[in-house]
Formats: C-alpha cells, structure tokens, sequence
C-alpha cells in the first residue's frame, strides 16, 4: 500500500519519530508517547518550545539521576580514603613492635521487618569491622602497657615472660588485621573467607583478653570473686558473657545491677534469658530510640529508667506472675510500677542466661544493634520480691546488703567471650 505525505505531514512524522526514538533509548521499557497537537499555520519548532514541560521534567529527572551518582560516588571515596587510613595505621603498629608487615595468614525481640538484622562486624562493612579490631587491639596494648610498668616496679618475672607472650600474640593478631585489609583493597575476600577469617580473628581476640584478665588476676592481692565489672567496649555480635548455670522456675523475682553507659541509640540489652521455644523468656533491652523495656514470654513492659549519662546507676526490676506486677527501681528509688505483664506466667527453667546480648535463638543468634555498651557489674537474681528498704541497701553498698539467691555475682560463675575484660570494681568507691 502506497502512502503519500504532504511536506507538512512528512515533517510532523520525522520529529514525532526522532523524539519517540530518543525517550525509547533513555528510558527503556518505560518509555512514554506524548501527543501536542499543532495549529495548522503554526510553525512545528515554535510549538514544540511552547509545549515543552515533558522536556522540562525529563531534565529534572537527568539532574537527579546525576546528583544521586555523584552522591553514591562520594560515598565509594570515603569509604577506600577510611580503608587507607586504617591501613596507614597498622602498618606504623607493625613498625614500631618490629614486626614483618609482610606475612599474612589467610525468633528473637519483635522488629518491624520481621527479619533478623544480623548487623555484626563483617555485615556492617569492611571499615567498621576493621575500626572496630583497631580499637580492640588499642585497648589490650594498653592493659599491656600497664602490667609492664607493674612488672617493672614488683620484678616480676612470671609478669615479663607472660607479657612477651602476649605482645608476640598482638603482633600476630595485627598481621592478620593488616593482611585482611590489603586484601579487601584488592577485592579477592570471598564470603566463606571472610567468615572463616573472622572466626579466627574472635576466636584469637577471646583467647588474647583471657589471657591477659588472668595475669591481672594473679597480680593482684587476693582480689574478692565479686568486685569485679566486665566491660563491653563495642557494639558487636560476639563480646558477650555466659552464665554457667541455668535459672529455676520461678513465680517471682528481683533482678538487680550496677550499670554505666553513654550509648547511643539505646543502651543495648544488659541481659537475655532464653529457653528452648521463647528466646524473650527473660530479657532487659533498649534498642534503637525504645524507652527501656523489660520482656517475659515476649511480652513488654515500658520502664521509666533514664541511664545513658555516662553515669554508675543502681537499677533493680521486680515482678511476680500475679496479675503480671511490676516494679522499677533507679539508685534506690521507685520510678514506676505496673501490671499484667505476663500475668500467670511462670519463668521457665533449663534455659540459656546471657549478658551483654539479646538472643534471637537459644544462646545465639545475636544482634550487634542490639549489644550491650558500656560497664556492667553486682548482678544478682532472687526468686521473690524484694522490699523497699532491700533495694535501697543494694543502692547504698549497706553492709546489710543481700546477694542473690538465685544468681550471685563471682566471676568464677560465668565465662567471657569477644573480647569482654574483666576490670576491678567496688561500689560506691569507684562511682562516676
């Protein structure tokens, strides 16, 4: 079939085909056929101008595209010129403790999503996990600094020896930092290696900080097992501590503790006790912008605590499965009470109790938005409310003070893990 177009007709097709052309191009599937209809007598270029608003919003739409590039751009600078900087570091770390910088060695709290945000070293980015080792291995460079000048004043030398040690195996543990982050750079770390390289670097970091804690055991006088803190320096997935036993059934309780800490968003999460089933079984959290929350058999209770001051505070939480009552205490004061929390419900035993973290599976399954920051220490658990007047002792160091007759705080009743140091701690001496 023969089509003949006038000059008119022939001009309108050609700019209706070039400017289909040039939107199929730049957008794909998603391409969009605007129709403007022209006066006869009116010259086609003049009405393209005049009906140029599709032309206006496509540039806009360009100059967003470009901005949010340029941004994402930035973003890949900054973060290789963090990776350098670490690497900077390190390496001036292997210089000065004469080392080779040449070897290397190759359920749970309700969220919103529903899914387990598994944000812990490795997932949280290259730069994080890496800052977060550099710190860690800042902080036992210092303990070993400081048994060194212990040694040096007592002529210890069981302390020398074990302190060379310790410095050989820092050395080892930067090596391993040093080669995880040349190999970053390059882009060869896989997923199973980085998993495997992780295990490895938790594994010597918890082996490094036991090492170290008993050494500053053994110099120190005969130091009583409860006046002790453990501190948990970082917000990650694996610093935690475990109590060794299990809690007994109970129809009641008081749980009390001395904590300090600045973090921000939340405090984290001072304990979780999970049993098989209901990992909320028992937990204390304040995760995100939440206010504090206590947890029993996944239901909440909102507490009026205010503790991230950077501040010691004395804080004790009481409930009995009758009618689910509540009580909070903060440095020996009632701050809020409630009810029907839980009510009926007994806590239930053969269960996993762990501090610093906020179990997601039985005695795992943790969550580094959800970590404890900061000192932790006179945890104690009673199958029964305590008074008034009880609490206000423990607020007080009185010597009328009670310890737990469920758990009792002595650090031969739990292990450590990740890098969780053990520091000595006496309340109300060594306040703020």
């Amino acid at each position: 079939m023969e089509v003949h177009l006038n000059g008119f007709s022939w001009k309108l097709f050609l700019l209706s085909y070039l400017f289909l052309e040039c939107l199929s191009q730049d957008f794909g599937q998603q391409t969009q056929f605007i129709c403007t209809s022209v006066p006869k007598d009116m010259d086609i270029c003049s009405a393209t101008l005049q009906n140029s608003v599709p032309g206006e919003d496509l540039k806009t739409t360009v100059m967003q595209l470009r901005e949010t590039v340029l941004q994402q751009k930035e973003t890949i600078m900054n973060q290789k010129e963090t990776i350098r900087e670490l690497t900077s570091k390190l390496t001036r770390c292997e210089s000065q403790s004469g080392t080779d910088s040449g070897d290397s060695r190759g359920g749970g709290r309700r969220k919103e999503s529903g899914t387990k945000n598994t944000m812990g070293d490795v997932s949280r980015g290259p730069s994080d996990t890496l800052t977060q080792l550099s710190q860690t291995l800042q902080s036992l460079k210092q303990r070993l600094e400081n048994l060194e000048q212990f040694s040096r004043n007592n002529n210890s030398v069981q302390a020398n020896s074990l302190k060379d040690l310790l410095q050989t195996k820092i050395d080892d543990l930067e090596k391993q930092v040093l080669s995880r982050v040349n190999t970053l750079e390059e882009g060869k770390t896989g997923l199973r290696n980085e998993t495997e390289q992780r295990g490895r670097v938790e594994s010597t970091l918890t082996s490094l900080h036991q090492r170290i804690t008993d050494l500053e055991k053994g110099l120190k006088d005969n130091r009583p097992l409860d006046k002790f803190q453990l501190t948990f320096p970082l917000r990650t997935n694996y610093m935690y501590a475990k109590v060794k036993k299990s809690l007994p059934e109970m129809y009641a309780f008081s749980v009390c503790m001395w904590l300090k800490s600045n973090a921000s968003p939340g405090v984290g999460t001072p304990f979780s006790y999970a049993v098989p089933g209901q990992a909320n079984e028992l937990v204390l959290i304040e995760w995100g912008n939440n206010p504090m929350e206590l947890l029993i058999n996944d239901k909440v209770a909102k507490l009026p605590f205010l503790i991230n001051d950077g501040k010691w505070h004395h804080i004790c939480v009481t409930w009995t499965t009758r009618d689910g009552v509540w009580e909070a205490f903060q440095d020996g004061v009632s701050r809020g009470t409630g009810e029907n929390l839980a009510p009926y419900h007994p806590i239930k035993p053969q269960g996993v109790l762990i501090l610093g973290q906020e179990q997601d599976t039985l005695g795992g399954g943790f969550d580094a938005t959800q970590a404890f920051v900061g000192d932790l220490a006179n945890f104690n658990i009673w199958d029964r409310k305590l008074s008034m007047g009880e609490i206000y002792n423990l607020a007080t160091c009185s010597s009328k003070a009670q310890v737990g007759n469920v758990f009792s705080w002595l650090e031969t009743s739990i292990d450590i893990y990740g890098g969780t140091s053990k520091w000595t701690f006496e309340a109300c001496r060594q306040l703020n």
